[in-house]
């Protein structure tokens, strides 16, 4: 796993001499046969020799050096002694120049890929036995046990050894970039495996809750481990370089330099308050840095997926498509069909978690008229005619109607080329007078690379008002609401949502927005603001206050928190509200990886708190590098 520290640059150009492949990633087949149970030993015995290797080339197996091409020999003949097709792709713009290992199984159709990965090569401060030569064996013990059984293939299956991982997912990144839009589209998904034996380990999933995710967690879940979200690898492992092409991704990671809670030890056993991988990037990241547990559940794990992505020749389950965030208002209907592909139709369809006042058809139609305002967490499933079934989970979050006339959503799609600028527009009539001070503007644009747009606000009279200004890096899609100041504008007239994307390599598309020039007016004295600037170093707590009074009873249930903090690495930090009593609500808690900034506003039932008294936000940095301040900070009872 690369260092956090690394910037991932402008994306390469593309080299030629790039090996012409068709891959595909993993639907939701569930498999008929039984996965092996995958010989540790073996996997073990890939260590060691990879543990040799280094020893016998300079102390490692660092990307272009001779302890790497030695490792890619030893995969190599290991792989084409089975029976796979083997290629080596030379990437031109690594770092290191060196190659990727890319093994294909025969069968399968050529569009319908699944494709698992791991990263070949080290550091150069030792071995790299955990990092990464534990994903690089268990992925190849299992590549060699799928040829061993030999099953007719439902789908076609692909490994691949990536190089200069090391320097910033580079060889996985001249791989994906390489290919063209027909072999792109091809890959259903992508597995990767990085750190899977870590001393002091855990049990980590990337996208944890995605479908793609499923199989992994299921092993998992099946050894009572209850996993969690791989939040320290965000966009440090090559399945980012997957992610960023279009591709779903998932995989497994046990760990690397972030702290073991005291939870996770009360879980999972082990050491609190120590690293993961106590040898990461060190010279004895060698065969004694090996959890031979975890390297075992890991390995085991990627045979269960590898048999339930691909399939054995019987039809799998479903696939529900995800419809994404939706929104609405209490009080005006709303509709949404879902789908599903896969599996053997047709399908009857059940829902759970929906907005009080809708409700699913057996056809998979949610309708109704929303009731109550709240964010919900739905799940849809589909079961097919075999009884199989496959879900998908997404918000939906319901807000109180603004005034008449001063609202209006566009809600038709508008398509996000590189390099160009596109509009999608509102017209309000019917709405007296200005604007108010506390506009808001409701934004769902879907993108794979959101730190390559500028979103903005136009007022009828060409005035532009600037929502989102290329943050948020490789984060994929924008579904925010901001608040703006528009109160010297006129509410009627054409109002235009303009997106600009201002690179190459990433396009997306204008799901739908929504703007309320109304406002909203929170009862006399029960809101306030706090703007003075707080710095936030590094591993310290900081508090910012606000101070109530006038306002009666209790704190409402949908008590809002709008906070704005300047950080350049918001999952080193926990935000919290603390109400006069002191008790404490999370807002938000080391997640968002590398992300600047924090601009949201939280929904909070405070409904057991009392109004008036001293509420502060407390902001909690946890680790070292990276700085910010409170910006300012609006509190809503």
């Amino acid at each position: 796993m690369k260092r956090r520290l690394f910037s991932i640059g402008a994306v390469l150009a593309l080299a030629a001499g790039a090996v012409a492949v068709v891959i595909a990633a993993p639907s939701a087949v569930a498999a008929q046969a039984a996965a092996p149970d995958i010989n540790v030993a073996n996997v073990q015995a890939h260590l060691t020799q990879f543990n040799t290797i280094a020893t016998q080339n300079g102390g490692h197996r660092r990307a272009g050096s001779a302890g790497y091409t030695a490792s890619v020999n030893y995969v190599k003949g290991k792989l084409e002694a089975a029976g796979y097709t083997v290629t080596l792709q030379d990437c031109t713009t690594c770092t290191y120049r060196s190659n990727n290992l890319i093994a294909d199984w025969p069968g399968g159709p050529a569009d319908d890929v699944i494709m698992f990965g791991a990263h070949l090569d080290g550091v150069s401060a030792g071995p790299g036995i955990n990092d990464n030569a534990s994903g690089s064996a268990a992925l190849l013990e299992n590549a060699l046990a799928l040829a061993a059984a030999n099953p007719t293939m439902v789908k076609h299956v692909r490994f691949g050894w990536w190089t200069d991982e090391e320097q910033g997912l580079n060889g996985s990144e001249f791989y994906v970039n390489n290919l063209t839009a027909t072999q792109k589209s091809a890959i259903k998904g992508y597995y990767n495996f990085d750190m899977v034996a870590s001393t002091n380990g855990g049990y980590f999933i990337n996208r944890i809750t995605s479908t793609t995710a499923a199989p992994l967690k299921a092993y998992w879940d099946s050894l009572n481990l209850a996993p969690e979200e791989n939040v320290e690898g965000q966009g440090r492992s090559d399945d980012y370089s997957f992610q960023q092409g279009g591709i779903p991704t998932s995989g497994y990671a046990t760990g690397a330099s972030a702290n073991k809670t005291s939870a996770q030890a009360t879980k999972w056993g082990g050491t609190a308050g120590a690293d993961y991988d106590p040898c990461y990037h060190a010279s004895c990241d060698n065969t004694n840095n090996i959890s031979a547990t975890h390297l075992n559940r890991s390995a085991d794990g990627i045979a269960h997926a590898v048999w339930t992505a691909v399939g054995t020749g019987v039809p799998g389950s479903p696939t529900v498509a995800n419809p994404g965030s939706k929104t609405g208002t209490v009080g005006t209907a709303a509709s949404l069909q879902l789908s599903a592909s896969g599996g053997t139709a047709p399908y009857t369809w059940s829902a759970t978690g929906l907005p009080t006042g809708l409700s699913v058809s057996t056809s998979g139609l949610i309708s109704g008229t929303p009731s109550a305002v709240g964010t919900y967490n739905v799940t849809a499933t589909a079961t097919d005619s075999a009884g199989k079934t496959g879900s998908a989970t997404f918000t939906w979050t319901i807000s109180t109607a603004p005034p008449p006339g001063c609202s209006g959503t566009n809600g038709t799609d508008v398509a996000i080329p590189d390099n160009t600028t596109v509009n999608s527009t509102i017209t309000i009539a019917g709405c007296t007078g200005t604007a108010s001070a506390t506009s808001t503007v409701e934004v769902h644009i879907r993108h794979t690379y959101i730190g390559d747009l500028v979103v903005s606000l136009v007022a009828p009279d060409g005035t532009a008002y600037v929502l989102h200004n290329k943050t948020g890096s490789g984060t994929d899609n924008l579904d925010k609401t901001y608040t703006v100041n528009v109160s010297s504008e006129t509410a009627n007239g054409t109002w235009t949502l303009r997106v600009q994307d201002v690179a190459s390599n990433d396009i997306g598309t204008i799901d739908t927005w929504t703007l309320n020039l109304g406002g909203t007016t929170p009862p006399p004295g029960c809101a306030g603001t706090n703007g003075n600037d707080i710095a936030i170093p590094d591993n310290t707590t900081v508090n910012s206050t606000i101070a109530i009074s006038g306002c009666t009873g209790t704190a409402s249930a949908t008590s809002k928190a709008e906070v704005h903090i300047k950080h350049t690495y918001i999952s080193d930090l926990v935000v919290s509200l603390v109400a006069p009593d002191g008790t404490a609500y999370v807002l938000h808690n080391k997640t968002g990886s590398g992300t600047d900034n924090i601009d949201q506003t939280y929904t909070v039932n405070l409904s057991s708190e009392t109004r008036n008294g001293t509420w502060t936000l407390r902001v909690q940095d946890t680790a070292s590098q990276d700085v910010g301040t409170i910006d300012t900070w609006t509190l809503t009872l």
